[in-house]
């Protein structure tokens, strides 16, 4: 009983030790994925003990109580066929107008969304952080500004520059890869050229071309109600680059050794949910007794395998019937007549599939997320890209080791086919994934703990001023020393002047003695 009493204390001593804050959380891309990463915050926020406003594409059903969930559109273009019109050119892999147009949208219809509209209008609702995903924009930075209370990015790739300028500086591009580079260090000349002019054309394309439209919406969505709040108005210049901290879904393990500012905290893997459910008997069975091993074939959340052409899937059916192992293809519809190796799966518990030890392959479109699944579980991979920074991430992976790459193309089947052969006969594929799986796990803390721990002292720091950088408050010409450039050219400029004016009058001086 006296062991009893002890530990009940302990668990209320615990308890009252961690205080409980109200958290705003914005995560409204219509992308399953980008939810998934949002879904992933609210767990450990919640799991730490916090109330929670989830602003979502994707709410659950039967939410926790302290959760509360506030529905935006989840509209993003369903009916069309991406996989068809890349396979036929009809569609660029990856146009940044396209995309920054593509969020602009997003961010105009979350504001517009009558329940946000209500809980902005809202004279008693308060929260003491906004926890918000970084999209292209900092348009989500007046959510913060509304309820005075600091501002948390969590950005979803690896480290970059138009991320890092809100609460640092630019990276070098000499050694640093851009948003959408698939280089890696050391550079060739024209890479670094490469780098160059794409930084530049990053910055001019985000300060030049939606900055206005950004400060346009604030002045539209934000001021009234900050006005209405009694509380003065910042700029959108002021709320911009109040930034606290941001949360990356990046790890060395992933990208590289980037030099980063004290308030940027790399936490990838903390959407990976190590409580997952146990397989289903009947795939629990295809797993345990598949005699050479399972290749499991998913196409991520957004591209459906599905909405392959009929020639491309039966292709593939075909080489995949022709292998020894065992193929779980995560596949929206049915399919008859399948090879006795193959099964579809309609639904796929991929963490649960991944971290099976009869999982030996892994063949995915590239996406971030199962990227790091695959990196987080050990398994060897290949990669087929389609958009955006699948072609970067497959590429990152490849030159670590653990990937093969294999274009979308009407006749990838046979590319695929010696893809297999090759990572599933080569070793050090396996090697190289079991390395940096070990890098990925040999942290301090779990990374949705880190995650909890930084918002809260963030929080409890009244917006963490100690980790701000103080290269954000000084000035380009400062830290190019241009002032001092400056002033150097001015002295030498000065000391000709003078010189030149001493020789000049010697020189006089001179001539006037021999004409005497």
């Amino acid at each position: 009983m006296h062991h009893l009493y002890k530990f009940v204390l302990s668990a209320l001593l615990c308890l009252t030790a961690c205080e409980a804050y109200k958290i705003l959380v914005v995560f409204p891309m219509a992308s399953k994925s980008h939810g998934i990463l949002g879904e992933g915050v609210v767990r450990h926020l919640l799991n730490a003990g916090h109330e929670v406003t989830f602003i979502t594409p994707f709410p659950k059903d039967n939410p926790d109580p302290k959760l509360r969930q506030i529905k935006v559109s989840d509209k993003i273009d369903h009916d069309v066929n991406y996989i068809k019109q890349i396979l036929d050119n009809e569609l660029e892999p990856f146009n940044p107008f396209k995309v920054v147009e593509l969020f602009m949208e997003f961010s105009r219809r979350t504001m517009q969304n009558p329940q946000v509209q209500e809980m902005l209008n809202d004279p008693k609702q308060t929260f003491d952080v906004v926890v918000a995903e970084w999209m292209f924009s900092e348009i989500y930075a007046g959510f913060a500004a509304v309820y005075g209370c600091p501002l948390i990015w969590l950005s979803s790739v690896e480290p970059h520059t138009m991320i890092l300028q809100l609460v640092d500086e630019s990276l070098h591009p000499a050694y640093n890869p851009g948003l959408m580079s698939s280089s890696a260090p050391p550079f060739t000349f024209m890479e670094r050229v490469k780098e160059l002019f794409f930084l530049g054309a990053s910055l001019l394309l985000k300060n030049v071309f939606l900055v206005s439209y950004e400060r346009e919406a604030y002045e539209e969505m934000y001021v009234p109600v900050i006005k209405m709040k009694g509380r003065p108005v910042p700029t959108f210049d002021e709320i911009k680059y109040n930034v606290s901290l941001i949360l990356g879904n990046s790890h060395v393990s992933l990208g590289q050794a980037t030099r980063l500012p004290q308030n940027y905290k790399a936490v990838a893997g903390y959407h990976i949910d190590t409580n997952f459910k146990p397989l289903p008997e009947d795939l629990k069975n295809i797993l345990d007794n598949a005699k050479h091993g399972v290749i499991y074939f998913s196409m991520g959340s957004n591209l459906k395998s599905k909405d392959m052409p009929e020639k491309l899937k039966m292709s593939l059916l075909k080489m995949f019937g022709g292998l020894k192992q065992t193929v779980l293809w995560k596949f929206e519809d049915t399919i008859e007549d399948l090879p006795k190796n193959v099964h579809i799966l309609q639904w796929a518990p991929q963490p649960a599939i991944l971290s099976h030890p009869n999982c030996i392959l892994f063949i995915t479109h590239g996406g971030l997320l199962s990227f790091a699944e695959a990196v987080h579980f050990g398994k060897p991979t290949i990669g087929i890209p389609v958009f955006a920074d699948q072609f970067t991430n497959v590429e990152r992976a490849v030159k670590k080791g653990f990937m093969k790459r294999v274009d979308l193309s009407y006749t990838m089947a046979e590319e695929l086919e010696v893809a297999i052969k090759e990572v599933t006969t080569n070793p050090s594929y396996t090697t190289r994934a079991k390395e940096l799986s070990l890098i990925f796990h040999d942290r301090p803390t779990h990374p949705g703990s880190e995650l909890a721990h930084w918002v809260s002292h963030v929080i409890k720091t009244g917006g963490a001023p100690h980790l701000q950088s103080p290269a954000l408050h000084t000035p380009f010409y400062q830290k190019m020393y241009l002032d001092l450039v400056a002033l150097v050219l001015v002295v030498i400029v000065a000391l000709r002047l003078i010189v030149k004016r001493i020789c000049c009058r010697r020189s006089r001086l001179s001539s006037e003695k021999k004409n005497q």
